[in-house]
């Protein structure tokens, strides 16, 4: 079920979006049940072809396995903003490209949109319950915005750009080590040598800061299983990182490896 706020002031911008809201199947059944919240990014390619840019990440058909899987969650999608999507989301500038506004938008997520999805919706509000997810940029952005803000207790970056602003970004998680929560990191292998890399460099930069790891993992190439070991005894695994062979940067992909993704933060 699908609820659109309509024209969201951020303050912080200064400019409106829409914001879909999907709500997870028992929420008019339940009466009191909270739920954690998921806020993602580009909302327009969630789930309607008709707003998406390149086909959608069929969310709501994940959303619908992963209840039955006893996995309820109120995803929260931020539509861009158009032309100003990379000033918004690039944490820093680009010698080449420009942006770095994030921080503005991650303030409209933590302290304009937030509080009214909690207000609005039976949520869960705590950090713990609260995680961010995006790709490509909006993975940029979903990574920084952990990084940056203890309200967000959970992170996904599916095929992050990581190239933007790169030693910026990578001095920046180097210095917040390993906050409380969880991350997840994926990238296709055919999405070029330079980017697989900059995943990998990601995933050893967090394991260097001691985020605690996994075994499971899905089409892993094996000489990069050292990113997903065994937590220790009665911890959860804080690092999940996966590379999918064959995978592209595109929706499509992003779809295969949502349910994964989604299913690991919310765990």
């Amino acid at each position: 079920m699908k609820r659109t706020l309509e024209q969201v002031w951020s303050p912080q911008r200064r400019n409106r979006r829409a914001v879909d809201v999907y709500l997870p199947p028992s929420y008019d059944v339940s009466r009191t049940q909270r739920y954690p919240v998921v806020y993602m990014q580009d909302g327009q390619n969630l789930s309607d072809p008709a707003t998406a840019f390149a086909g959608t990440w069929d969310l709501e058909p994940t959303l619908q396995r992963l209840a039955e899987r006893g996995l309820e969650v109120i995803a929260v999608g931020v539509h861009h903003s158009g032309e100003e999507r990379l000033i918004e989301y690039s944490p820093f500038a680009d010698r080449r490209h420009g942006g770095g506004g994030a921080d503005a938008y991650a303030d409209f997520l933590v302290d304009t949109l937030k509080p009214r999805i909690d207000r609005t919706f039976r949520t869960r509000p705590d950090r713990e319950a609260t995680a961010i997810l995006g790709s490509s940029m909006g993975g940029l952005l979903s990574l920084y915005a952990y990084f940056r803000s203890p309200t967000f207790g959970r992170a996904g970056a599916m095929s992050p750009s990581l190239w933007f602003g790169r030693d910026a970004l990578f001095d920046f998680i180097g210095r917040a080590g390993a906050p409380v929560g969880r991350v997840y990191i994926d990238v296709g292998t055919q999405e070029g040598a330079g980017t697989v890399r900059d995943a990998r460099n990601l995933g050893r930069l967090l394991v260097k800061n001691g985020f605690a790891r996994d075994r499971r993992r899905r089409r892993v190439r094996a000489p990069y299983d050292g990113l997903n070991r065994r937590a220790r005894a009665g911890e959860k695994p804080r690092l999940r990182y996966l590379e999918e062979t064959g995978g592209r940067h595109n929706e499509a992909a992003w779809a295969r490896r949502l349910e994964e993704a989604l299913a690991y933060l919310l765990e």
